[in-house]
């Protein structure tokens, strides 16, 4: 049988990869900040749930996951490599998987998950978000609408 590892020089390249502040999770947070929305960055929007979001209004209940193309499975950009291709698939499938899970444990607590493709124009998906916070702040009656606490 094959080894589902990866070779070295693979993990290594893998393991540069960048999961916090990339390029497109920078260029949307100066598009919501520019818009007058405040929020929190890298926090785990439930206690006890070992998930943590890229961008979190708290009062507005709004947990925002940018997503990278390769490592959530985009329908539209994912890529399934050849190589240990079993080890691929199952570790992306496994990625969908808890993001799936991710997102009904935070509905069911009242919050909103919105995912971002590293793919998506980062000012259309600030005015995405932007309109989502805007509208649960005034179902959920957020005092001051335009900062996060």
């Amino acid at each position: 049988m094959k080894s589902l590892e990866t070779t070295p020089p693979t993990s290594s390249r893998m393991s540069r990869q960048r999961s916090r502040n990339t390029g497109v999770e920078v260029a949307l947070r100066r598009f919501l900040h520019a818009a007058g929305l405040r929020y929190r960055i890298h926090r785990r929007p439930l206690k006890g749930v070992r998930r943590e979001a890229d961008i979190v209004f708290g009062p507005a209940k709004v947990a925002v996951f940018v997503d990278g193309c390769f490592w959530h499975g985009c329908p539209e950009h994912a890529t399934w490599p050849k190589r240990n291709a079993e080890f691929w698939r199952d570790k992306i499938q496994k990625n969908r998987a808890r993001d799936a899970d991710t997102d009904a444990r935070l509905a069911k607590a009242g919050w909103m998950s919105l995912r971002v493709w590293e793919h998506e124009s980062a000012g259309e998906a600030a005015e995405r978000v932007a309109a989502i916070v805007t509208e649960r702040r005034v179902t959920l009656g957020v005092a001051d609408g335009r900062h996060a606490k």
